[in-house]
Parts: structure tokens; C-alpha cells; sequence
């Protein structure tokens, strides 16, 4: 996990730093793993990934959890399963932590079915 984050430039640092606290809030019992080359936290499999870019950074889910925040992530650059962030605007704390426990919720939902 620290050779991911000591390759990352200050701008980066500070914003996924932030980030991974955030994701620990919300996700208190979970284990952080490395997965695809990205932070990841894990809980009957992956429950989000965040990675650094140039010009943001993004947090990865599946597409059924974004499918719950549809509305919310419009102002947000979108991939299928990545969610947008520039470094210049304030990030969304609370957004991030509810799509982190939804995501968290499916897949102990999963789990059990």
C-alpha cells in the first residue's frame, strides 16, 4: 500500500490521502488490499478501489452501485465503473462514504444470498 502512495505526487498524495481516510470511516471493517495495482478495501470481495490520474482522481465501484447514485454522480465524470474527482474542487466526503457503504451493503447482500 505505501509503494502506491509514495509514487504519487504531493497534489495526489493530499487528495488520496484524504480519500483513504474517508474510506476507512466508512469502512471500518474492512481490509485494505492492493487490487489491480490500485487501494482497494475488501469485504466479501472488492467494495471500492481509488486510484490517482493526471487530472483527478477516482473511485471505482461497480456499475450496480452506481446505478444507485445515478442522480448524484451527474456533475462527475463517469466511466462504467470509475467516478471522477478533480483535484481543484472540494471533494464530496459524503457522497463517497454513502457510495462506499452501499457498495459494502451489496456485497454482504450478495454474500448471504
Amino acid at each position: 500500500m505505501e509503494e502506491y502512495f509514495a509514487g504519487l505526487s504531493e497534489m495526489e498524495l493530499s487528495a488520496l490521502t484524504r480519500l483513504r481516510e474517508t474510506l476507512k470511516r466508512a469502512l471500518p471493517n474492512t481490509e485494505e488490499v492492493i487490487s489491480y495495482n490500485m487501494p482497494a478495501f475488501r469485504e466479501e470481495g472488492i467494495v471500492v478501489w481509488y486510484a490517482a490520474a493526471k487530472k483527478h482522481y477516482a473511485v471505482y465501484v461497480y456499475p450496480r452501485v452506481m446505478a444507485v447514485f445515478k442522480e448524484e454522480l451527474k456533475p462527475y465524470g463517469r466511466t462504467k465503473s470509475a467516478i471522477h474527482f478533480s483535484y481543484e474542487k472540494p471533494m464530496p466526503v459524503r457522497l463517497i462514504a454513502k457510495i462506499a457503504k452501499e457498495s459494502r451493503k451489496q456485497n454482504l447482500a450478495r454474500r448471504a444470498e
